[in-house]
Parts: C-alpha cells; sequence; structure tokens
C-alpha cells in the first residue's frame, strides 16, 4: 500500500482477492511485507501514507501483528515492492479485529530470514535474531505466516492434488480403507496400538492390504488412496515422521509388472514438471529462504537393475564389507549412489529394480528367473525402490496372488527362517480373499511430505509437515 493513485476500474478477480476474500488485513507496523502473499499488498507499512491513515482511523492500537478489517478503493498504482504491483488499496476504514499480545514467541520478520541473512548481520551493529526448529515447531502458526513456509504447504497441496488428478485420469477409483486393523499391514515397520473394545487394535502403516484386495480380489483392477499412514519408530532422523500422508496406488498387470514402473515414471515426470512451470512464484519465495538447486529429471526416467546400483558402489569405493551385494542399502549408501548416478545421468530421480527377496515384505512376488534356482540368499524379486536426490521415497513390487505361494511366503517371512513379518493368523482376513482368485496386481506407496521436503532439498521433514510428529512431539 501506498499513497493512493486516482480509483479505476479493477479487474473482477483482482477486485475478488483484495476486497472480498481478504478484508481482514494484518496491520503489522515493523513487520511490513512479510506475511502470505494473499496478505502482502494489505500490510500496513509505517513507512508509507496509508499507515498515518490507518492511524488516523484506528488511533496509537496499531500493535504488532494486530488483525484489521480493512475497507477500501482499488487504485491504480505502480508499487513493485508488493507482490500486486499494480494496484494498491486507499483506506476508507479499519477496524481491529483481534489484537496479538505486546510480547510474541518470536518476530514473524525474523522467522522469515534466510541463515545467510541472519549469519550476515552477526558482523553489524544490528544483528537478526535466529528462531530456532522448536521454536517454530512450537508455535507453528506463526512461522507459517512467514511467505516460504506458507508456499512449502502451497506445494505440498499442489503435489497431492497433481496425483489425485493423474489418477482419476488413468481410471483409477479412489479408496477410503480402515486406518483401525487387527494386524501389522507392513513387516519390519513399528506399528502403534489401542484397545479396541478388549482386543488388540493397530493403527494401518499403510492401506496395503486393502488396496490389493479390492485391486485383485474385487475387481477393482486401479485403486489409489490418500490418507494418514502411522509408523511407532523411534526416529529422530531428519527424514522420519510417526505420522505422514501416504499417496498410494495399485493396478492390475496384465502382461509385465513394468506397467507398473511405467506409470510411475509418467505420474512422477507429470509432478514435477508441473510444479516447475506453474509453480514458480512459490519455488522462488522458498529458495530466498532456503535455497536448493533446481530438481534434475529425465524425459524417460532412469531405470537400473539392484545388482547395476551395487556395481556404480562398487566403482565409487563402496566395498563388500560396507555394503553387501545382496544387503539392503544403507542410508548413507543410498546418498553415495544418488551422487553417483547424478554425476553420470544427470538426473535426481531414479528407479532401482531387482531387490533380493531376503530383504522384501511377505507379498513380495519372487522373480522367477531366480526363486528356488539359487541360494535363498541369492534370490531377487519383481520389486523396487524409488529414488529422489539420494533417498528412497517409495518401495513397491509386483504382489503374490496364488494362495498358495502367498501362504508359503508368510508362513517363512514369519518363521525363524525369515526376515520379519505379520502372524499368519493376524492377516487372515486378506490372505482369505486370495483362495477365490485374484489377478496380477502391483502398485507403491509414497509420502507426500518427503516428496516435497526432496524436490524442495529442504533440509528436515518437519519443515513440510504442517504439525509435525515425531517421537518427542505430540502437540501442537
Amino acid at each position: 500500500v501506498g499513497p493512493a493513485a486516482a480509483p479505476v476500474a479493477a479487474p473482477e478477480e483482482v477486485a475478488r482477492t483484495f476486497l472480498a476474500s481478504r478484508l481482514a488485513a494484518a496491520a503489522t507496523p515493523r513487520t511490513p511485507r512479510t506475511r502470505k502473499e494473499a496478505f502482502v499488498d494489505l500490510l500496513v507499512d509505517p513507512e508509507l501514507h496509508t499507515y498515518r491513515q490507518a492511524r488516523a482511523l484506528v488511533g496509537d492500537g496499531l500493535d504488532e501483528d494486530l488483525y484489521a478489517a480493512a475497507r477500501g478503493a482499488l487504485a491504480a498504482a505502480d508499487v513493485a515492492s508488493c507482490s500486486r504491483a499494480t494496484v494498491e488499496l486507499r483506506l476508507e476504514s479499519v477496524l481491529v479485529v483481534a489484537r496479538a499480545p505486546a510480547t510474541l514467541p518470536f518476530l514473524v520478520e525474523d522467522a522469515a530470514r534466510s541463515d545467510a541473512a541472519i549469519a550476515e548481520s552477526q558482523a553489524t551493529d544490528r544483528p537478526f535474531a535466529a528462531v530456532g526448529q522448536d521454536a517454530r515447531l512450537d508455535y507453528r502458526w506463526l512461522d507459517l505466516r512467514t511467505p516460504a513456509a506458507a508456499a512449502v504447504v502451497r506445494l505440498q497441496a499442489a503435489v497431492g492434488r497433481l496425483f489425485r488428478d493423474a489418477m482419476d485420469a488413468a481410471d483409477f477409483v479412489e479408496i477410503h480403507s480402515p486406518k483401525l486393523i487387527a494386524g501389522e499391514s507392513e513387516s519390519g515397520a513399528g506399528v502403534f496400538t489401542t484397545d479396541y473394545f478388549g482386543e488388540t487394535a493397530c493403527l494401518a502403516q499403510s492401506p496395503q492390504l486393502y488396496k490389493q484386495m479390492l485391486t485383485a480380489c474385487a475387481d477393482f483392477e486401479r485403486v489409489y488412496e490418500i490418507g494418514p499412514v502411522f509408523r511407532a519408530e523411534d526416529s529422530n532422523t531428519r527424514r522420519h515422521l510417526c505420522e505422514f500422508t501416504g499417496l498410494d496406488f495399485e493396478m492390475a498387470i496384465y502382461e509385465h509388472y513394468y506397467e507398473v514402473l511405467d506409470l510411475f515414471g509418467k505420474l512422477f515426470n507429470h509432478i514435477f514438471r508441473t510444479l516447475t512451470e506453474k509453480y514458480a512464484a512459490e519455488l522462488e519465495q522458498i529458495s530466498q529462504v532456503y535455497p536448493f538447486e533446481p530438481f534434475q529429471f529425465l524425459e524417460k526416467p532412469l531405470r537400473i537393475s539392484f545388482a547395476e546400483g551395487i556395481q556404480l558402489l562398487r566403482e565409487a569405493g563402496v566395498d563388500e564389507t560396507q555394503q553387501g551385494a545382496f544387503d539392503d542399502l544403507s542410508t548413507v549408501n543410498e546418498k553415495i549412489l544418488g551422487d553417483v548416478v547424478k554425476q553420470k545421468f544427470g538426473t535426481d530421480f531414479f528407479i532401482m529394480d531387482k531387490y533380493p527377496l531376503s530383504i522384501r515384505p511377505f507379498y513380495t512376488m519372487p522373480d522367477p528367473e531366480t526363486f528356488g534356482k539359487v541360494p535363498p540368499a541369492e534370490q531377487l524379486s519383481n520389486s523396487y525402490d524409488i529414488f529422489m536426490r539420494g533417498q528412497e521415497i517409495c518401495s513397491g513390487a509386483q504382489r503374490v496372488h496364488d494362495y498358495k505361494l502367498l501362504m508359503e511366503r508368510v508362513h517363512h517371512c514369519h518363521g525363524d527362517a525369515g526376515h520379519g513379518g505379520p502372524a499368519p493368523e493376524s492377516i487372515k482376513g486378506y490372505t482369505d480373499s486370495f483362495k477365490y482368485g485374484a489377478f496380477p496386481h502391483g502398485g507403491g506407496g509414497v509420502g507426500l511430505e518427503r516428496v516435497v521436503m526432496l524436490f524442495l532439498d529442504l533440509t528436515n521433514i518437519r519443515k513440510v509437515s504442517c504439525f509435525p510428529r515425531d517421537p518427542g512431539r505430540l502437540t501442537p
């Protein structure tokens, strides 16, 4: 806002933006233009005429982070420092809606600065204050008033919307599976339990079993779900949450499970391309606070085998003692592989196929070329992981659809010779559905927050979750 120009007839969309949906504007005399974009042009700047005008209308009550309803006439303007540079609001009235305490947990303008700006200021006579992660999360609603944090949330919403639109366009049916279940749905992942009228119930670790039942046994053939996923893992890393949003799909396979990989590749390329082309403003806002290299991806997504991935690690100096040929990749080796792939193939996104059977869940289809033909430790599977910037975002596979083989795998993985899995009796409702015939099928699931975190190359997944849940945080 600035000195008012002559009123002009504004386009309908501009008028709606300013006068209909955003009449409640934040009057922040010491922190102009640090709110999210929808508020920016209505912030009261003490350096400009409108602040004096507002003071005349309201009096001396323009406190820090006060909310006010501002009403006025749109006028043509040239205000390059605002996100809407061609119009401004000539104030006619200001009504105080809500006041904030005199002392805030932290200033929004401090939370809106980059680490580089804060570090640079320390050598001056006016060093900026840094806002720590715990303070941001304790008062998350304040942190989300900053342009960068708000833009991250909008990017997250865009990824979810693009996933749903792509699934709908490919004739998938959206499902809503139960989150209270009788047993574990994922081997190797911790499970939360609760009392269920005298029985023990689990919070679902994924919609895995139900999306299989609907796809292969109930003849839906193509299903997807966007919903909460719970993992009781006491992991305090920068990339783990105890609750996150899963983007899952399952589909019938007609000839080869590469049909699933083809769809995965097209899906993610569509998401990456749309974010890059249509969300440039949000990406710019985020990069000003959290600088990152643009995400690189190929027109035809790179696909390598697990054995080829191990060979790339060997060439990078990772020996057998650091990474076994049939062992799952450690987090460190995932990152090394991602760096090697980026340098050699010029992509941050790739798919790795044919994982060892011994490190995959019980429902994973064995590779017919090795199953029962080589020692168990060397047998492979029709399974794959998907990586962004050297971190796994998805584990998927062709699933076992034959009832006899399924029960063999359930008992093997749960038994002493296996690598872990649910007790057969706890998933009887799932396994029984395959007795009556099931279609070949496959799929996978990704964590929404992790996809956004890695696309933006953020340092912590908690920056992506509106109200993150980790082993040390259950509020707000």
